[in-house]
C-alpha cells in the first residue's frame, strides 16, 4: 500500500508588531490551526510557522513616542502576541520575527538574485515629503482620495473601497497622516521590482489551482490594467534592513514580510536539524500553503510568487484567502464595544467557544463571517454543552458507580457505531477542503443520533430495574464510545476539550484512525465537567470592557487604529497626529448650514452631493455619508460645516467645504445637528 502522508509548510499572515491581536485577526489563525491539527492527526508531517512583522515607520514612530528602542517595542509586542495565540490554542511549531538574522540573510539573497537576473531597476522619482517632520512619507502615512474610484480617506498604496493598488503620488488631495501638513514632492532614487517580467508566468500560475476561483477572477482585473513596477525601497529614517548596495535605502516592509515565512522556517530547521533547502528549492515536493485575508491578496498572489520565481525558489502550493469578521452584522466597532481584543475576550469567555463558533461559520470561500452574539451563545450552549458534553455526563456516572469505572466488553449497537465510524471519511474530506462548517454540521447530526439513542434506551430507567446490570453497562459503554468518536472528530477545533476527554477516558492522545476501534473492557476515570454554558452576563461584561479599553486608549495615547480594522496580514496602524494649539483651532470657521438639496453622485459608492445654505450663500459639498443617509433623509435638515476649508477638486466634482460627522462608520455615521433656533450662516463657537 502506498504511503500517502505528506510534508507541508503552513503559514498565517504575519501580525504587525504595533498593536494587539483582536478577534478579527483570530479568524485566520484559528482557521489555519484547525487545518494543521487535522493534518497532524492524520499522520502528515506539518510545520506551522509565523512571525511578527516588525519593520516599518509606524513601529519606529511609536518607539520614539514611548521613549524606547524599536527592538524593545517589538520584543514586548511579540510576547503579548504569543501569549494570546497560546491561550487560544493556536499552536505554532515556531513563531519568529522579521527583525532577525535569518530574515536579513534571505531578504538580501532574494534581492541580489532578482538584481543579478535583471529584475530590479533604479530611477529617481518624486516622492511625498513631510516638510514639517522632514521625512519622506511611507505609503500608509499619506491619506487622500483614491485615484481610481474617488473614495475618501484612503491609504497611499491601496484603496480599501475598490481594492486598487497605486503610487502615493497618484492620491488625490493628499495629507500627511503624521503632521497633517500637505506633502510636497521631493526627488529620491528608488529601487523597483519589475513585476511585468513575470506576467506570463503569473497568468498561468494564478489559473493553475493555487488560488480560489473568485480570487483568480479578481486578479484578472489587475492583469487587464497592466502589472506595474513595485517600489521596494524606502529612504532613511526607516526601521528595517538596509539594501546591500544602497546606503541609506531600506527594504520596504512588504518585501521582507513574506520572506519572514521562510525565515521562521529556517530558524526552525536549524533547531530541529531539518534540511531547509529541501523546503525552498524549485523542484521541492514539500507543499507550501499560505492562509491570508482578502485585503492582502495582491501582495501574496502576484508579488510573492514572482519574487520566488525570479530568485530560483519554489512558489506556493496554495494561497487560501478568507473574508473579514463582522460582529452582529456590522463592521467591528469600538464605540459599540465589538472591536474586541483577544485578551479582553479571554478575561471573560472560554476560548474554545470562539474556536467552535468560527469553525461552524467557516467555509472555503472568501465571504465575510459574522459573530452574532446571540447566535454565538445559543449555538455553543446547544451544540457543545447540550449535545456533545451531555452524552458523557449522562453515561459516565452509571459506569463509575455501578461498575467501578469499567466499560463493557461488547458494543450494544454495532450498526450505530459503524455509522459513526463511516461518517469519518466525509468529515475528513470537509476538513481537508477547509469546509469546517460542513464538518461541524455532520458532527452535530451524529451527536443528535447519539442523544436519540440514549433517550430511547433510558439508562436511568434501566438502572432501577433488577438484574439488568449487563444491559445498563452496555448502554452506557455504547454512549461513551459514540461520545469518544465525536471528540476525535472535534479535536482539531477543540483541542482542550479533547485533552480533558483523553484524561477522562484514560487513553492516549487521539489520532484520526482511533475512530476505527471501540473502547471496551477499559477502566475510565471520574467525569469532570468539560465545558460550562455561555452566560449572557459574561458577554455583556466583555463588551463593556471593550468600551472601557477604547476610553482608556483615548485618554492615554489616542486611538491608533484610525477606525480601520484590517483583520489579517501586516497591520500597519495609523500614527497619532500631532496635537494642535488653540490658535490653530481658532482658524477653523464652523457655520450652521441648511441642507437645501441632497443627491446621489453617479459612480460614487460613498458620496452624496449636498447643496448647503450658509446664510445668503450656497456651497456644494461632497460628503462621504451615503452608507448612513439617503438624500430624502437630509433635505431640510440643519448641520454644521467647516466654511473656510479650501475647495478640493475631486473625481466627481469640486467640494467647497466639509460637513461634520461622527461615528465608527457604515450605518453608524451621524452628521452633527445644531439645537433648535439655529439659523443658516450662524457661527459656531
Amino acid at each position: 500500500m502506498t504511503d500517502t502522508r505528506k510534508t507541508l509548510l503552513v503559514t498565517s499572515a504575519l501580525p504587525y508588531a504595533n498593536g494587539p491581536i483582536h478577534l478579527g485577526h483570530l479568524v485566520e489563525y484559528i482557521q489555519t490551526d484547525i487545518w494543521v491539527r487535522f493534518l497532524k492527526m492524520q499522520g502528515h508531517t506539518c510545520y506551522y510557522v509565523c512571525a511578527d512583522d516588525a519593520h516599518g515607520t509606524p513601529i519606529m514612530l511609536r518607539a520614539q513616542q514611548e521613549g524606547i528602542s524599536p527592538e524593545t517595542l517589538i520584543a514586548r509586542i511579540s510576547k503579548e502576541h504569543q501569549a494570546d495565540f497560546s491561550d487560544f490554542s493556536v499552536e505554532f511549531d515556531h513563531f519568529h520575527t522579521t527583525h532577525s538574522d535569518e530574515n536579513r540573510e534571505l531578504a538580501c539573497m532574494i534581492y541580489e538574485r532578482l538584481r543579478d537576473a535583471g529584475h530590479i531597476s533604479r530611477r529617481t522619482i518624486k516622492q511625498a515629503y513631510d516638510p514639517e517632520k522632514e521625512m519622506f512619507l511611507p505609503d500608509r502615512f499619506i491619506r487622500g482620495e483614491c485615484p481610481k474610484c474617488g473614495a475618501a480617506d484612503q491609504y497611499g498604496d491601496s484603496c480599501e473601497a475598490c481594492g486598487a493598488a497605486y503610487s502615493p503620488t497618484e492620491l488625490v488631495n493628499p495629507v500627511s497622516a503624521i503632521s497633517g501638513a500637505t506633502p510636497i514632492e521631493k526627488e529620491s532614487e528608488h529601487y523597483f521590482f519589475k513585476l511585468a517580467d513575470f506576467e506570463d508566468m503569473l497568468r498561468d500560475w494564478t489559473r493553475a489551482g493555487h488560488l480560489q476561483k473568485e480570487v483568480a477572477n479578481k486578479l484578472d482585473e489587475w492583469f487587464e490594467t497592466g502589472l506595474r513596477e513595485w517600489d521596494i525601497s524606502r529612504d532613511e529614517p526607516y526601521f528595517g534592513f538596509e539594501i546591500p548596495d544602497a546606503p541609506g535605502k531600506y527594504f520596504y516592509v512588504w518585501l521582507d514580510a513574506p520572506i519572514g515565512y521562510l525565515a521562521s522556517l529556517k530558524y526552525l530547521c536549524e533547531q530541529k536539524g531539518l534540511d531547509f533547502d529541501s523546503f525552498i528549492k524549485e523542484d521541492s515536493d514539500i507543499e507550501m500553503h499560505h492562509f491570508i485575508g482578502k485585503d492582502i491578496v495582491y501582495f501574496h498572489a502576484l508579488f510573492w510568487p514572482a519574487m520566488l520565481k525570479g530568485s530560483g525558489l519554489r512558489t506556493p502550493t496554495s494561497i487560501h484567502t478568507h473574508g473579514f469578521l463582522t460582529v452582529n452584522g456590522e463592521k467591528m466597532s469600538k464605540s459599540r464595544g465589538t472591536f474586541i481584543k483577544a485578551r479582553t475576550y479571554l478575561e471573560h469567555l472560554d476560548p474554545e467557544y470562539l474556536r467552535y463558533y468560527f469553525a461552524a461559520k467557516l467555509g472555503c470561500g472568501i465571504d465575510d463571517i459574522d459573530l452574532n452574539m446571540e447566535d454565538f451563545r445559543q449555538r455553543v450552549n446547544s451544540d457543545l454543552v447540550g449535545k456533545v458534553v451531555n452524552i458523557a455526563s449522562r453515561c459516565s456516572g452509571f459506569i463509575k458507580k455501578r461498575f467501578a469505572g469499567k466499560l463493557a466488553a461488547e458494543i450494544h449497537r454495532p450498526e450505530l457505531l459503524a455509522e459513526f465510524v463511516n461518517a469519518g471519511n466525509g468529515i475528513a474530506s470537509a476538513y481537508t477542503d477547509k469546509e469546517y462548517a460542513k464538518a461541524m454540521r455532520e458532527i452535530m447530526a451524529l451527536a443528535d443520533k447519539a442523544n436519540q439513542y440514549i433517550d430511547e434506551q433510558k439508562p436511568w430507567v434501566v438502572a432501577k430495574q433488577e438484574n439488568n446490570d449487563d444491559e445498563l453497562q452496555g448502554i452506557c459503554t455504547m454512549g461513551l464510545n459514540l461520545f469518544r468518536i465525536l471528540i476525535i472528530y472535534l479535536k482539531p477545533v477543540l483541542p482542550v476539550m479533547a485533552e480533558k476527554t483523553e484524561q477522562f477516558l484514560n487513553v492516549d492522545p487521539f489520532i484520526w484512525e482511533h475512530n476505527q476501534t471501540a473502547l471496551l473492557a477499559h477502566e475510565i476515570n471520574n467525569f469532570k465537567p468539560l465545558m460550562t454554558r455561555v452566560e449572557q452576563e459574561h458577554i455583556n461584561a466583555m463588551i463593556e470592557k471593550s468600551k472601557e479599553d477604547l476610553t482608556a486608549t483615548q485618554n492615554t495615547s489616542g486611538d491608533t487604529s484610525g477606525g480601520k480594522s484590517t483583520v489579517s496580514g501586516p497591520l500597519h496602524d495609523d500614527p497619532i497626529a500631532d496635537v494642535i494649539s488653540i490658535d490653530d483651532f481658532a482658524k477653523v470657521d464652523l457655520r450652521i448650514a441648511k441642507i437645501i438639496k441632497a443627491e446621489h453622485v453617479e459612480g460614487a459608492d460613498k458620496l452624496l452631493q449636498l447643496t448647503l445654505d450658509i446664510g445668503g450663500e450656497t456651497r456644494n459639498v461632497l460628503a462621504g455619508i451615503k452608507s448612513a443617509y439617503s438624500p430624502e433623509d437630509l433635505e431640510g435638515r440643519y448641520t454644521v460645516m467647516v466654511a473656510n476649508l479650501a475647495p478640493r477638486k475631486m473625481r466627481f466634482g469640486i467640494s467647497e467645504g466639509m460637513v461634520l460627522a461622527a461615528g465608527p462608520g457604515g450605518k453608524d455615521l451621524f452628521i452633527l445637528s445644531p439645537d433648535e433656533g439655529a439659523i443658516p450662516g450662524m457661527k459656531v463657537k
